[in-house]
């Protein structure tokens, strides 16, 4: 069992060097914990995967926790879950303050190039995940109209997106199995549409909380959700500043949901930051610390099996539809061009995604100097 410097140390590498989102982390976390220090077989690790992938939330963030569980228990899934999580907050915390605090002209302009670019980035997300989900689909017409929902929900509904996930996911646990199956699962549905008190701390806390303990699929599934919160209902920050965190969300280290930081510093500075990153990330090690030793049956339950039959490819479809309201908020004519450039990159030319937002935040800021 390796000591808590160690696990300190190890995950806080990945936390460090984990650019690239979920494919990239599982990629460091399979070489640290099977292929080097043989802390776990290959057997359990993939295991692990398909667990966190059935809770909602963000799952890579999840696989580096429990891997930390397993490792070193408690402590170390403590341990080895902030080593992962803090070294992207702080960067993406800084990041905020200088985008967020009156930056010069050519700042916003590298901003609005990478947010130009975030639309693509959501449906290169969904395509990527698109041929294993439909390798498992046990009925195509239901697969499809999972997948439809999702994507309108997400284009349209803003954050009712979750309850329409999780309504997928019920239609298909009830065409499988009995009713009195969904005992299990109903308390979930109707937190999903649940409302809160005037605040802005209580209001961030609770879209923060959709974040991290509501929404299957996790990375751009939560990208209509926050908008709607922070653009439309709260006001929190501009459309245009909402995809720079989306962007920021991307080109640094550590899980995609650390945009939640963004929208928190937008609403209350670096208190609301830190408070929606807790509140996001929270339910994640409560999964681990709570039911970690659970992790098998759930994986092997039918009821759970089934739910998630309807809640994943309703997730898939959330995250292409969540590109249309990014798309929604380009206003200049270059940043079209920006956009259909990275679509090519992505989805023809295969570059990775921190090359291309990187890419366009740099023609952003020379289109912003030469006008």
């Amino acid at each position: 069992m390796p000591g808590l410097l160690i696990v300190l140390r190890a995950w806080g590498r990945i936390g460090c060097l984990g650019f690239g989102g979920p494919s990239a982390h599982i990629r460091l976390l399979r070489e640290l914990c099977v292929d080097r220090e043989r802390w776990i077989d290959a057997e359990e690790f993939e295991d692990a995967i398909a667990t966190c992938n059935l809770l909602p939330g963000p799952s890579s963030t999840q696989l580096a926790i429990f891997t930390a569980w397993r490792v070193r228990g408690a402590a170390g899934a403590v341990v080895g879950g902030l080593a992962f999580i803090v070294p992207g907050l702080v960067a993406i915390l800084a990041l905020a303050a200088l985008f967020l605090s009156g930056p010069p002209d050519w700042v916003l302009g590298a901003g609005a190039g990478a947010g130009a670019a975030v639309a693509a980035v959501a449906v290169h997300a969904g395509w990527g995940l698109t041929p294993a989900s439909w390798t498992r689909r046990r009925s195509t017409p239901r697969w499809i109209g999972y997948l439809a929902a999702g994507a309108l929900a997400a284009a349209s509904l803003g954050p009712w997106v979750v309850v329409v996930l999780l309504a997928c996911g019920l239609v298909e646990l009830l065409v499988r199995h009995p009713a009195r199956d969904l005992s299990g699962v109903l308390p979930l549905a109707a937190a999903g549409g649940g409302t809160v008190g005037a605040g802005v701390l209580i209001s961030l806390a609770w879209t923060s909380f959709k974040v991290g303990a509501l929404s299957y699929g996790g990375g751009f599934v939560i990208i209509p959700l926050m908008q709607s919160d922070a653009v439309a209902q709260h006001g929190w920050m501009t459309g245009q500043e909402f995809l720079n965190a989306v962007a920021l969300g991307q080109v640094t280290p550590g899980p995609v949901v650390h945009t939640v930081a963004v929208v928190g510093y937008a609403a209350a500075g670096l208190v609301g930051g830190v408070l929606a990153a807790v509140v996001a990330f929270g339910p994640s090690f409560a999964f681990v610390l709570l039911g970690g030793r659970h992790f098998d049956r759930l994986r092997e339950s039918p009821r759970v099996q089934a739910f998630l039959a309807g809640a994943g490819p309703a997730a898939i479809g959330a995250i292409y539809g969540s590109a249309v309201p990014l798309a929604r908020e380009i206003t200049e004519p270059w940043q079209y061009a920006v956009l259909a450039g990275a679509g090519v990159a992505l989805l023809a030319l295969r570059r990775s995604v921190v090359a291309v937002l990187v890419t366009a935040a740099l023609v952003g800021a020379t289109v912003t100097l030469v006008t």
